[in-house]
């Protein structure tokens, strides 16, 4: 566990010197439906979402599918995000398990706002009309524990967009592997999130010029879903009776932004309370995070 420990103390230290000032911020801009981005659980958020290699719990449905198969009880998960600007996201997510190797889950994932005055340039001020903004998504997840230190998960999601009077719809996929090391209790997991074709809008909308003349616009440019490469480092750093503190780092590879580092680290006392803390790379809007749970058997 000592050169675990050093793996999340020093190492991104130096990746942090050595990698990062080239990186900062780059591919910004070039993928769409970002609700898909933010991050769902009070769990792995409060571990700074460095949670792909640690996912043994419902948790995993976002993160890892992989994870699902780890855990023996059947489980269903609610989750409410107040996000910036009073956007609102829910999140409610359930694993059954059919036997001890296979295991399958769903997941609904909604954010909406409330409706909002449209405005244009011509008309800053408001058109007299209102419009609203919602994403939906169904996931469907399947996992298997391939032997007793390797698992595997895939998930189908079907996304749909709506803004004002256009529509977006895609396929996605979530991909994920978790491996017991079998030294001490380290695990490794890779995952890819988010993997499809680019999506374009459907519908039509109109363009308002400055002699007030009017184009119907029925054509529109195709982004990628925000598709996120996700390769981890899980294990206990202490394990005794009343104490456990598991460390984890992650290496991110989004195709929207520059690579990144996340840290996390979980202590339980008693299994009964826990304390939480992650620290995000290369990320000036979220950095440190912080998190407590409290488990009742």
């Amino acid at each position: 566990m000592r050169i675990l420990a050093f793996i999340i103390l020093i190492i991104p230290q130096l990746m942090w010197a050595q990698l990062f000032p080239n990186l900062g911020g780059q591919r910004v801009g070039i993928s769409t439906a970002q609700f898909l981005k933010i991050g769902v659980g009070a769990r792995s958020v409060g571990m700074g979402e460095s949670y792909v290699a640690v996912a043994d719990d419902i948790e995993s449905l976002y993160w890892n599918p992989a994870g699902i198969a780890l855990f023996d009880k059947n489980a269903v998960f609610f989750s409410h995000t107040q996000w910036v600007v009073d956007v609102k996201m829910e999140y409610v997510g359930a694993v059954y398990h059919i036997n001890q190797s296979n295991s399958i889950g769903a997941a609904i994932t909604y954010l909406h706002t409330e409706d909002m005055v449209e405005t244009t340039e011509l008309q800053p001020f408001g058109t007299g009309r209102m419009f609203s903004f919602g994403d939906f998504l169904l996931g469907l997840t399947y996992a298997r524990n391939m032997t007793d230190q390797f698992s595997f998960g895939l998930s189908v999601k079907f996304m749909h967009e709506t803004i004002a009077d256009l529509t977006m719809r895609a396929v996605l996929f979530d991909l994920g592997t978790y491996y017991k090391t079998g030294w001490k209790s380290t695990r490794f997991a890779v995952s890819v999130s988010n993997f499809g074709n680019d999506m374009a809008p459907t519908g039509t909308s109109l363009n308002t010029n400055l002699n007030n003349e009017q184009t119907e616009i029925t054509e529109y440019q195709s982004f990628a879903p925000p598709t996120v490469f996700r390769i981890g480092i899980a294990g206990e750093l202490m394990d005794r009776e009343n104490h456990r503190v598991t460390g984890s780092i992650q290496l991110n590879h989004p195709n929207d932004n520059a690579e990144n580092v996340n840290l996390g680290m979980e202590y339980w006392w008693k299994e009964t309370l826990a304390f939480r803390s992650g620290y995000k790379t290369a990320q000036v809007e979220e950095s440190f995070s912080l998190g407590v749970g409290l488990h009742f058997p």
